[in-house]
């Protein structure tokens, strides 16, 4: 199963990212309990997408977000209530959205849901291998530094080290929770080998470097994915992501501390 009859622990250091990949998941059991567990307005909302693929992909990471926040506190998974924020970021309502975190991303082929404590959290996933421009939309939307950093690169290397930066920025504007509003030009990050990411901000962000701590992570040779936290350089901070098919069963935990 899915959920835990007692909670798991979750500790103020950590961030826990569960992974799901849609498309493998084609039992009818499966498919229809998954159902059964999302609102009236969530099945509204399937039922809108035109294309199948993209109606399992919101099924799976919905009933996914719903049994991941189950496994931390004694909420029946079909209870979860959520209201969103100007930008359209889901928070959780009722007594447990004081202190649990959670931010849900997916693309074609997996969707992940990172959980935490208390502190501002954002996650992203992104398919590697989707059609379309990159290292152009770098070029007219990333910060300068970043766009020289990319540009220096053989261009075999330029399209990986593009989704590195899209799923950092794009955590770190979901951990804010205000969504594309926030200029992606104004903030870079800086990744050096054998070093965590690191952020700068231009003058007119209001915001720390230091107060925020980055991880990547490769869970798939075809996707990148990234976790932001608030959460001071000078902490520790342990992510542990580990593959799950809901009510069906987990793979073993990996662990990457920074």
């Amino acid at each position: 199963m899915s959920t835990a009859s007692v909670p798991l622990e979750l500790r103020p250091d950590e961030v826990h990212v569960w992974i799901v990949e849609p498309e493998r998941i084609v039992e009818p059991r499966l498919l229809e309990a998954y159902l059964g567990l999302l609102d009236a307005k969530e099945r509204e909302k399937q039922r809108r997408f035109h294309f199948e693929r993209h109606q399992r992909q919101y099924l799976v990471s919905h009933a996914l977000v719903r049994l991941t926040l189950s496994r931390y506190a004694p909420v029946a998974p079909e209870a979860w209530t959520f209201a969103t924020n100007a930008y359209g970021r889901p928070e959780i309502q009722g007594a447990w959205g004081a202190r649990l975190r959670f931010n849900l991303s997916h693309t074609d082929g997996m969707a992940l849901v990172a959980v935490g404590l208390d502190d501002a959290l954002g996650a992203d996933v992104e398919d590697a291998e989707r059609a379309g421009d990159t290292v152009e939309i770098a070029d007219h939307f990333f910060a300068p530094a970043e766009v020289a950093a990319l540009r220096t690169l053989p261009r075999e290397a330029q399209r990986a080290r593009f989704f590195e930066y899209w799923t950092l920025k794009e955590s770190y504007i979901k951990a804010r929770g205000a969504g594309l509003s926030l200029p992606l030009d104004q903030f870079a990050f800086h990744l050096e080998a054998g070093g965590p990411p690191r952020i700068s901000f231009d003058p007119r962000m209001v915001d720390e470097p230091d107060a925020w701590r980055f991880m990547q992570l490769r869970p798939s040779a075809r996707h990148h994915a990234a976790v932001a936290v608030r959460r001071p350089r000078s902490q520790p901070f342990t992510v542990r992501w580990q593959f799950t098919v809901p009510l069906d069963g987990d793979a073993p935990p990996r662990f990457q501390a920074a």
